[in-house]
């Protein structure tokens, strides 16, 4: 979504509010280059010293701020009292096609990234399609709904099922069965309980970002949150909890239990609103600026690291890329981190450059010209 789509000049608080939403993005790539380049090269299963689980604190916050986002963008995009029905119908059938066009892309990049998210991005705007004019309280309730399917499936399917757990390589994603297990349950970002993601972003895409209160409010329960559940596992390392309970509240990112859900949700709720604040005080700063624009380029950035990026790594490490867990010498967590820090920058000035000449990204632009 872009502070101008309709050629006149937008209010300020509205160029804010997107320039804030746009920093959050850009914040969320970060960290989904430093996940994604130390899960391909890094020890990232199993880091040692402080540095190589400092790159593991970006997993799953990044993600779900990464879905978040989406889910306000589409509360952006559908955010105004009334529709008449025809415009309802208009804009559900965009973010239909939008979906169409991330599943797809998602399917052609999974056998190179076995950790594509774009396919299951894909799935949680298909179900958002149909949710994009219901009061924002079932937002609420559906991301509830969301993480009790998922925690009802653990009982009856083993979370593991499917998985090659040495390369972390899902054996039958290509058949009927072994891809919907993988869409709905125990994919890396499966629909339950991923979703809950998306229909949260949508409900805070619906809040009222004007008022001063709303950011507040909003990091103070994310705030909140997030000390809570540390506190929790801070008592776990304790020796206070049961093997079942310390597992269950330690649980990171695979399986998505509750207090991860919670935990990581908390955090983007922290982001969002300082994101949203550094937006209403330094709007035109070159950095802003610059980062803005790089979340405009989210899903090309994606892509391009996933490509070039991996491809480059491989090449200056000297190691065969196979777009499953590192299986050779871990590259050094120091040496991740400089090379994600470097690709980024150099991601901020692709981006910052394409978009002083053409209106959207490489991708965003063929999607937008796909959706409408």
């Amino acid at each position: 979504m872009q502070p101008n789509p309709s050629g006149s000049r937008a209010p300020d608080h509205m160029q804010q509010r997107i320039i804030g939403f746009d920093l959050a993005r850009a914040y969320a790539i970060f960290g989904m280059f430093v996940v994604n380049f130390n899960f391909s090269f890094g020890s990232l299963a199993a880091p040692t010293g402080p540095m190589g689980h400092f790159l593991n604190v970006f997993t799953g916050n990044s993600t779900a701020i990464f879905i978040l986002c989406a889910g306000m963008g589409v509360s952006l995009m559908t955010n105004r009292p009334a529709y008449r029905p025809d415009e309802q119908a208009a804009l559900k059938a965009k973010v239909l096609k939008r979906s169409w066009f991330l599943f797809a892309v998602g399917l052609l990049l999974y056998p190179w990234w076995s950790g594509d998210i774009l396919h299951f991005y894909g799935g949680y705007l298909h179900v958002a399609a149909f949710l994009l004019f219901v009061p924002k309280r079932y937002y609420l309730w559906g991301a509830l709904l969301a993480v009790a399917v998922f925690h009802l499936l653990l009982l009856l399917i083993p979370i593991g099922t499917g998985w090659d757990l040495t390369t972390y390589r899902y054996v039958d994603f290509w058949t009927p069965l072994g891809f919907l297990r993988n869409t709905l349950y125990n994919g890396w970002n499966s629909l339950f309980p991923w979703l809950s993601y998306l229909l949260v972003g949508m409900w805070l895409g619906r809040l009222n970002w004007q008022q001063a209160g709303t950011r507040r409010k909003v990091f103070g329960v994310g705030l909140l949150g997030f000390f809570l559940i540390q506190g929790l596992r801070l008592l776990v390392r304790q020796g206070l909890f049961s093997a079942f309970w310390s597992n269950y509240l330690m649980a990171e990112y695979t399986p998505a239990y509750l207090p991860f859900v919670l935990v990581t949700i908390a955090f983007a709720l922290m982001v969002i609103p300082a994101c949203m604040t550094i937006a209403d005080r330094f709007p035109t700063h070159w950095l802003v600026v610059a980062l803005q624009k790089t979340g405009q380029l989210t899903l090309s950035n994606y892509v391009i690291h996933l490509t070039l990026g991996n491809l480059l790594l491989a090449a200056l490490t000297g190691k065969h890329y196979t777009g499953l867990l590192e299986d050779e010498t871990p590259t050094a967590p120091a040496y991740i981190l400089a090379y994600a820090a470097a690709f980024y920058a150099a991601s901020v000035l692709f981006s910052y450059w394409w978009r002083r000449r053409f209106s959207h990204g490489p991708l965003e632009a063929l999607m937008r010209k796909i959706s409408g």
